[in-house]
């Protein structure tokens, strides 16, 4: 669909791209990737028409409509949150108004059989189709649906999008670019302040779209949820690979092994060429020989390794000192803002050594109570704050929190105290700032580069309690990973909002969402907490189906309570044999997890030496996946008897 051909770009003097070439297919699901720097959002720019490239082309086919989200963006203002989002209906506006203006040309002309009055009839009949295809009637319906699905309700769909964050007015940049229903969506880091349901949401829509999907993102289970193809770039190069992201990651790191084979092989065999050359150079009876190989040696297409960033985050959090066991106690809690409460009557503990998430829709109070512990915010009700608890904090938005006028050094000089003073430099080298980048202004730092400087910062001093305000966002996925491994060897107290579900994964032990001004607290994980999710989501459809039904059957004449007891029977009954078939199922899993585990567990006590390092993974990730399955067990097993339970009392 979208052809990029030889395309080439440099920044002064220094090359970006060499010669890239690929092809956006209609149906692809692209994830684009590589460190940073690389050129992964100048690439999107370019395919978009907002920036050219030094040499190369892009064929696309007539008409086709590109649907682009950079990163950063300037926000329209004067129109309310509905408004501003039914603007990306502006062709279908114009569509209509064409179709008046050919129905009144029609309606004022007598000469029926003519040549003009049937062009009129075809043109009509034209944008007539355009208008449906484009969604013209159901406008308003879709608008409602996206928005909402991107987190809004319905009270904000009247207010002017002036009065939101720079978070909440990307999402209506984005609901804008989805009901424009795009030919190809160009996204650069779209689950950036989308909560999880919101990213669940954007999933299923991009999944299901008609159209292609090339999007840069730091999402690994977005990106495997969504993306069949992975594009790396890479020292200028693009590689290809028909797989998801966490699939590419094996692939890649195959690739590179051969790529570094092949390289040795060819220098050996350049070396011993080299050798022959210069030993027989001078010798009349090898003079054939040597020329042949210099001519060898000439012909030889060299293999180059890809240069790879071998910098990498390296820190572990300082040890934390004993603080009592309960670290924090709220009862009976309450936040207002302008009297209507965010939060209300809440009771929460959290005791020494937990590993916490806070989650929820964006909007729910998740900041704010933890602005409330920090003693920032006024409230009702009681915080208790255990004994000696030291709390590190890294916020949100750390435009708000740190100085642009102070230099990277200075940002952390200035507040490090004692011994520490004389380590800041060894610090920030291990958040990779070294050399003259101490010296850059906070100001000129990217949205990375800031994140690893507010990471830097809970380095100066032992705190035994850290909140983390979304600590992933602008770090790319190695950062993430390394971040994620020092927190799980942080022996402290750790408060986590997130809405990045695989660095949730594995790190938070306890998980309390957030919703109608309550917490709710839930045992198990992350993934086991959205597999609940959706199995609640699915008994709602079927509760509402039920009461659909239920309402209709009471509006007949006709209909008795004896059809009423048979139908709500029959609707038991298909839900009965719907569960039992998922329970079946989870059943067969377990079985086949369980000899897998139990045949693992044989090799390891033979004593056998195991050196595949994947052996251990897919044993412990047995493991973890059979405790899953045991909780979906009881899940089915006691939503069938419930069932079973009604079917009784109704009989």
């Amino acid at each position: 669909m979208i052809s990029i051909n030889n395309i080439c770009v440099s920044f002064s003097g220094i090359p970006l791209f060499s010669d890239i070439s690929f092809v956006i297919n209609p149906r692809d699901r692209i994830g684009l990737t590589g460190k940073n720097g690389a050129g992964k959002s100048t690439l999107l720019k370019i395919i978009y028409h907002e920036q050219e490239a030094d040499s190369g082309t892009i064929s696309y086919p007539p008409d086709i409509k590109i649907g682009y989200l950079p990163q950063q963006m300037v926000y329209p203002e004067g129109k309310t949150v509905f408004d501003e989002a039914m603007t990306a209906f502006e062709e279908t506006k114009i569509l209509k108004q064409r179709i008046e203006q050919l129905t009144n040309a029609l309606s004022e002309r007598t000469d029926y059989e003519s040549e003009a009055y049937l062009k009129i009839i075809h043109n009509l009949t034209l944008a007539q189709d355009q208008y449906q295809m484009s969604g013209g009637e159901s406008a308003p319906a879709e608008t409602e649906k996206v928005l909402k699905g991107l987190g809004f309700a319905n009270k904000d769909f009247t207010r002017s999008v002036e009065t939101f964050s720079g978070g909440w007015r990307m999402r209506i940049e984005l609901a804008k670019i989805l009901l424009r229903r795009p030919n190809v969506f160009l996204l650069d880091e779209p689950t950036n302040h989308l909560d999880i349901e919101s990213i669940q949401w954007l999933e299923d829509f991009l999944i299901d779209y008609p159209g292609a999907v090339l999007m840069i993102s730091h999402d690994r289970t977005f990106l495997d949820n969504i993306t069949k193809r992975t594009l790396e770039i890479s020292a200028g190069k693009i590689y290809d690979y028909k797989a998801a992201f966490s699939e590419y990651e094996i692939l890649r790191k195959e690739r590179r092994e051969q790529q570094t084979a092949a390289y040795e092989n060819q220098q050996k065999m350049i070396l011993e060429t080299e050798k022959f050359i210069e030993r027989f150079r001078y010798q009349a009876t090898k003079a054939v020989q040597v020329q042949s190989r210099i001519k060898q040696l000439g012909k030889v297409e060299r293999i180059e390794i890809d240069e790879e960033d071998f910098s990498n985050l390296s820190f572990r959090f300082p040890p934390a000192p004993r603080s009592g066991t309960i670290v924090f106690e709220a009862v009976n809690l309450t936040k207002r803002y302008d009297k209507d409460p965010i939060l209300e009557d809440i009771f929460l503990t959290v005791e020494r050594g937990e590993k916490v998430a806070f989650i929820g829709k964006n909007g729910e109070g998740k900041t704010t109570l933890v602005r409330v512990l920090k003693g920032e915010l006024q409230y009702e009700g009681e915080v208790k704050i255990g004994h000696n608890v030291k709390i590190g904090y890294y916020a949100q938005n750390q435009n708000e929190h740190l100085d642009e006028s102070k230099t990277v050094f200075q940002t952390l000089d200035d507040i490090a105290r004692g011994d520490v003073r004389t380590k800041v430099r060894d610090i920030l080298g291990q958040f990779l700032f070294g050399g003259e980048d101490i010296d850059k202004k906070v100001a000129v730092l990217s949205g990375g580069e800031r994140a690893r400087l507010a990471l830097a910062k809970l380095m100066l001093e032992p705190y035994n309690l850290l909140f983390l305000d979304e600590p992933t966002n602008h770090l790319d996925m190695h950062s993430k990973d390394i971040l994620k491994q020092a927190l799980i060897n942080y022996d402290g107290t750790l408060v986590l909002v997130s809405h990045d579900r695989n660095f949730l994964q594995d790190l938070a032990e306890k998980l309390y969402e957030f919703g109608n001004r309550k917490i709710k607290q839930h045992s198990g994980d992350i993934q086991l907490f959205l597999q609940k999710k959706k199995l609640e989501n699915l008994k709602d459809i079927e509760q509402k189906k039920q009461e659909k039904s239920i309402r209709k059957n009471e509006s007949e004449t006709l209909t008795g309570d004896s059809k009423d007891i048979y139908l709500r029977r029959k609707e038991i009954d298909k839900l009965i044999r719907k569960v039992q078939k998922q329970l079946e199922q989870t059943e067969t899993d377990i079985d086949r997890l369980e000899s897998f585990i139990k045949k693992s567990e044989q090799t390891l006590a033979s004593g056998i030496e195991i050196k595949d390092h994947a052996f251990y993974t897919e044993f412990e990730n047995a493991k973890t996946e059979l405790a899953r399955k045991m909780v979906e067990w009881e899940l089915f097993s006691t939503e069938i008897t419930d069932l079973e339970s009604e079917k009784d009392l109704i009989s």
